[in-house]
């Protein structure tokens, strides 16, 4: 009997932490919902310091989307900070790659910009990519290939009990093809993998900053970057980091002068 009630009293002590946490994670929700709201009114009347401070809070509360990438994007575009608001529009697409209204605002924004830096033409491939792959993640490409493991499975099975040889190539086929769809979106779920580990986008947060060609202080100056740029980081090494824009040119930069996305 005693044992029976040490099992029962920690059987309502784990039901009474469970729903202590509840009502702890809804009254956080609340609240957050509660500062989203107040953020928004704060933009709409033009105090667009209190948004993106307001905005903040919730971006620390580890609460992050699309819309509140985005809305801090615009707050910051209104008062001409031009690296943070290009910084926020490209955190936005980095989840939703095919939001229109950030897409559209990221324009604008870089148009603020001072740096003109022109890409480096494309080949076919990598037109494909930018156009066509990257508009999913590879987290989205990963549930593709899963999607047609599944598909390829079923069929496989389908035709494995069918009886007729008729139906039985159509599952043949359908299966085969379901196959090779699988093997073709799994190899570009891994290649999106290592392209976003190895393009480490940033931009750059300092109105003024200095590229050198080895990371100290007195080492040669290359060229000169402004706020909003955007870059690859390819190296750290102490207070360095070493980019790459977009036509091509490299150096290092001092590292708490850009933000990686």
């Amino acid at each position: 009997k005693l044992l029976k009630d040490i099992i029962s009293k920690k059987h309502i002590m784990k039901n009474i932490i469970f729903l202590l946490l509840l009502v702890a994670n809804t009254l956080l929700a609340q609240s957050i919902d509660d500062d989203f709201y107040s953020a928004n009114d704060f933009y709409k009347n033009e105090k667009f310091d209190k948004a993106i401070e307001l905005y903040h809070q919730i971006e620390s509360k580890g609460t992050i989307s699309v819309e509140l990438y985005y809305n801090l994007g615009n707050s910051y575009y209104k008062i001409n900070k031009v690296g943070p608001a290009i910084y926020y529009f490209e955190k936005a697409l980095k989840l939703d790659p095919t939001y229109e209204d950030a897409q559209n605002n990221l324009i604008f924004a870089k148009r603020l910009a001072l740096d003109n830096i022109q890409e480096i033409p494309k080949n076919i491939f990598q037109k494909i990519n930018a156009n066509y792959l990257q508009q999913l993640s590879y987290n989205q490409w990963a549930i593709v290939s899963v999607v047609f493991s599944f598909l390829a499975c079923i069929l496989f099975l389908l035709f494995y009990f069918a009886n007729s040889p008729t139906i039985k190539r159509v599952y043949f086929g359908s299966s085969i093809t379901s196959f090779l769809l699988l093997i073709i979106s799994f190899s570009i779920t891994y290649n999106q993998f290592l392209f976003f580990k190895n393009n480490k986008e940033a931009i750059v947060f300092a109105e003024t900053s200095t590229v050198k060609n080895a990371p100290t202080f007195n080492s040669e100056e290359v060229f000169i970057l402004h706020e909003g740029t955007k870059v690859i980081v390819l190296d750290a090494l102490d207070n360095w980091k070493k980019i790459k824009l977009a036509d091509g040119k490299q150096g290092w930069i001092i590292a708490k002068e850009i933000k990686e996305i």
